[in-house]
């Protein structure tokens, strides 16, 4: 249970954007070597490029946060990222949340790698966490996720809706990470219908270019596939993938959401029609089982991996017209019981 105070081990939970401005610059003293009493504070995640709001993999994390602010009830605080920052800026945000007495503190995206190995060190006695990235430290829990499983099964889906045997995939910035996502959707669809032609496109090389937040790329991106008759397009591009599926709402045809189950996100209400389904990976759910075992006095760390077999990836049924689509229910389920059984073995590349 939370300790009702101690010197330096501090709670998880989550927050609001109210103590932002507080992010930066820390007032409470070192939790390192040199010790010093503070308030007994709760989880903070530090956002990743695109920031709140963008219905995808941020919002995902914040859903872990609220969860473990409303069970554990402690103060949390959540972070945006600012435009064009360097890893020195991510160092000083974390840094400023450990110093405050927050624990865990969690950077939610690989960007925070090199600034969290830097201040885990420093800060021994606070609990670190990372989204899609491994640090090494005694005390950071590497939270990854088996991207390409859902994904395999998004293009198992894709491959039993298309009508054109053409679908398409758009990849926020080209990096090994949302390879992993193309590669296990174009095996999907390979697997299910070696005849379907599957369109890979990035929309940056970098992040600073605006891949993972950029609506307007998304959706040129998509239109550009639906013009060579893609009639399903896949998104992994964080808050551009809003124009993906602005996009394929747009054309009619069919869009396949990402990280959170997008059919249900309000800000797409517009558009859940033509969002076929998602390819869940459940940021919320590593970010609350951090958040739990910190709260038990039992912290994890080292690198924890979410796939199929703890349903920490997967793909939604939110959307009642995917059992209009012949075969494809029946698909998805057999493909699920071949990737956690080994039978069906996902590539990563």
């Amino acid at each position: 249970m939370r300790r009702i105070s101690k010197l330096t081990r501090v709670a998880v939970g989550v927050a609001s954007l109210a103590l932002a401005a507080t992010a930066c610059g820390g007032t409470s003293s070192d939790n390192g070597d040199s010790g010093g009493a503070k308030e007994d504070l709760g989880l903070a995640i530090a956002y990743d490029i695109g920031g709140k709001g963008d219905q995808s993999f941020n919002d995902a994390a914040f859903a872990g946060l609220t969860k473990a602010k409303d069970e554990f009830g402690y103060k949390t605080a959540d972070v945006e990222p600012t435009e064009g920052e360097t890893d020195a800026d991510k160092e000083q945000r974390l840094a400023s949340l450990a110093r405050q007495g927050y624990n865990p503190v969690i950077g939610v995206g690989f960007a925070y790698g090199p600034a969290m190995k830097a201040v885990a060190a420093k800060y021994p006695k606070t609990t670190f966490g990372i989204v899609d990235s491994v640090v090494e430290g005694d005390n950071v829990a590497s939270l990854v996720f088996a991207e390409e499983q859902a994904s395999y099964l998004a293009g198992v889906a894709a491959a039993k809706a298309t009508k054109t045997k053409t679908v398409g995939f758009v990849g926020g910035v080209d990096i090994p990470l949302i390879h992993k996502f193309q590669a296990g959707y174009e095996q999907g669809v390979k697997d299910t219908d070696p005849k379907v032609k599957v369109i890979p496109q990035y929309l940056t090389q970098t992040a600073e270019e605006g891949g993972f937040s950029s609506p307007d790329k998304g959706k040129a991106a998509a239109e550009g596939q639906i013009e060579k008759n893609a009639d399903v397009v896949y998104q992994a591009a964080g808050l551009s993938g809003q124009g993906v599926i602005e996009a394929a709402a747009k054309a009619k045809v069919w869009a396949i959401g990402v990280d959170s189950d997008q059919y249900r996100q309000e800000a797409l209400a517009a558009y859940k029609d033509y969002i076929l389904t998602s390819a869940l990976k459940d940021v919320g759910g590593a970010v609350y089982t951090l958040a739990k075992s910190v709260e038990d006095d039992k912290p994890l760390t080292g690198t924890q991996v979410f796939d199929l077999k703890v349903n920490g990836v997967g793909l939604s049924e939110s959307n009642p017209k995917m059992a209009e689509v012949a075969g494809l229910t029946d698909a998805v389920a057999k493909a699920k019981e071949g990737i956690i059984d080994g039978s069906i073995k996902v590539k990563t590349e």
